[in-house]
């Protein structure tokens, strides 16, 4: 599988335009990757919308837990997705059927679908695969 390598000005634009982050994988127990993420870029004033079906309803770090990224009520700016590989093509249908349409699609380290990843690119949105946005905001930002 080839490299998947990004230019840095292409990931710093994307951590300094999105707002609003949907996580679709977050969860409420404090040793999971996702939960440190989610309080990393809470603290770097980003709207984190933690996505849990299992959790729907409930609170994580104080947001509202939705089941589905339907379900929001608001626009989406980025989905930060914490899911293995193979539910990549199922989610990639349920971002694109979102109205508007969210601007990054970004998979967290080891997380990857090439083709899932396609179809976003096709449809308009920027993708970042195999990356974790709380190891690259430090890096590129500060």
């Amino acid at each position: 599988m080839k490299e998947l390598i990004y230019p840095d000005e292409y990931l710093r634009d994307i951590l300094r335009s999105v707002k609003t982050i949907a996580m679709v994988g977050a969860s409420a127990k404090e040793i999971r990757p996702s939960f440190r993420v989610m309080s990393f870029l809470l603290a770097r004033g980003y709207h984190v919308i933690p996505v849990n079906p299992g959790f729907a309803g409930r609170e994580i770090q104080g947001q509202k837990v939705y089941a589905r990224l339907a379900d929001i009520g608001e626009r989406i700016d980025m989905v930060d997705v914490f899911r293995a590989p193979s539910a990549l093509p199922g989610l990639v249908e349920e971002v694109l059927a979102l109205d508007p349409l969210p601007m990054v699609l970004w998979t967290q380290l080891d997380v990857r679908d090439d083709e899932a990843a396609a179809r976003a690119v096709r449809a308009g949105m920027k993708v970042v695969m195999d990356r974790c946005p709380a190891i690259e905001y430090p890096r590129l930002i500060g």
